[in-house]
């Protein structure tokens, strides 16, 4: 384990040493996706340069050094959010693809008519929609779990909603757009005790903070190499293992077989089943890399930087005269806000004028939008590779924006 060391950090990636539009780079858009490590760069390319072949199917050496490799990503996911087993992971192509799988896997199999499905009023729109979906399929009910003033989840309303009739809680681990950090492993214990499930969505957690699905006591887990510094279109859907032998397989093809006929297919054991066609086996590759990069940092000295960085951007937002969107108890990564008298777009697009990056709209969270009653805002969100001259150039580049919009 090595210390934290900001400077350091930088190094590692590489996309952040350019100028953008002639000014030097502040990249505030992690919520959406994290930057990449060399380390991950060098093991995507590594395995197209040396290793490239498909898995599981063919007795040549390229083929075994790729199911190697492929297979030893899995087992490093699995000891980084500390899985009983290897076989509950398994690969997606992203958060998305995986609370899908579930939806529809799960969902065919625990709900009928009348049903309910608890969704919490901070979701992304990944974690709401497909529930609806298969909500419409089988006629049960989407219900929102209401939050209160600060941003944090009414858990008073919560328990009050756990009924007999609630088969599925899904809820985030973190916000993306608001940071948030929900009390999942409370939430699970209150879920369980009325018989219900619980599928959190740890995308916006996994860079942040260490993951134990057994001390969170949660069912399923999904989270997304590219917001942990991994390659994009590769992701995770960790699940109970007795939920996920139940579950029929989410899509039909190769891999996911154990023997095919004209008279009947019978479906291969876990984690295969859920693993139809070519996987994105650089991607898992490239994800194992990165999380041996997160392994390697003191993650508690890791938090503790971006914590002082989210109070900081805070404080500094008050001088400047911004509207903090919300104030949650616990919060990672985001800082949100509004410039009284200037739309959120036209900020983020003084700011990228001024080589900062930062991402306006309604972040895939629009009925939290709605109940806030704002079209959107403009989300600084902080990683491990931000220092406290990110934010300087930051609210430099705002104090601009705002003489140029408001004078």
């Amino acid at each position: 384990m090595t210390q934290f060391d900001p400077e350091k950090i930088r190094r590692d990636f590489p996309i952040l040493h350019q100028r953008v539009h002639d000014q030097p780079l502040v990249y505030l858009d992690s919520a959406a996706t994290t930057q990449k490590p060399q380390m991950v760069i060098d093991a995507v390319d590594r395995y197209y340069c040396l290793d490239n072949s498909n898995v599981h199917r063919a007795a040549h050496a390229l083929a075994d050094r790729a199911t190697t490799a492929f297979e030893h990503a899995r087992r490093r996911v699995a000891t980084f959010i500390n899985s009983p087993k290897s076989e509950q992971v398994i690969w997606t192509r992203g958060t998305t693809e995986s609370i899908n799988l579930v939806a529809s896997a799960y969902g065919r199999i625990a709900l009928q008519a009348g049903d309910k499905i608890l969704v919490s009023t901070l979701e992304h729109h990944s974690n709401i929609v497909p529930w609806q979906m298969i909500a419409a399929e089988r006629g049960a009910h989407v219900v929102a779990i209401p939050i209160d003033t600060r941003g944090d989840l009414d858990l008073d309303a919560y328990q009050a909603l756990l009924d007999e009739r609630v088969k599925i809680v899904a809820v985030n681990h973190v916000s993306n757009a608001l940071g948030t950090v929900n009390p999942v492993k409370l939430m699970a214990q209150y879920a369980h005790s009325a018989g219900a499930k619980i599928v959190v969505d740890g995308a916006q957690a996994i860079a942040h903070f260490s993951v134990d699905v057994q001390d969170l006591g949660c069912d399923f887990y999904a989270f997304s190499g590219h917001k942990a510094f991994g390659p994009t279109g590769i992701g995770v859907l960790w699940g109970r293992e007795a939920l996920l032998e139940q579950m029929p397989p989410y899509q039909g093809g190769g891999e996911m077989i154990e023997t095919v006929s004209f008279a009947g297919t019978t479906f291969n054991h876990l984690p295969y089943k859920f693993e139809a066609g070519t996987p994105d086996i650089a991607g898992a590759i490239g994800m194992a890399a990165a999380l041996d990069y997160l392994e390697n940092i003191d993650r508690a000295a890791l938090q503790a930087h971006e914590n002082n960085l989210l109070k900081t951007a805070i404080l500094l937002g008050e001088e400047h005269g911004l509207q903090r969107v919300c104030a949650p108890q616990q919060a990672v990564g985001v800082y949100s806000f509004l410039m009284p008298g200037a739309h959120p777009a036209d900020v983020g697009t003084l700011l990228d004028q001024q080589g900062v990056a930062v991402r306006t709209g309604h972040h895939c969270a629009q009925p939290l939008m709605a109940h806030l009653g704002i079209p959107g805002t403009v989300r600084a969100s902080l990683s491990i590779y931000n220092n406290l001259d990110d934010l300087h150039r930051l609210f430099a580049a705002i104090a601009k924006v705002k003489t140029f919009l408001l004078q």
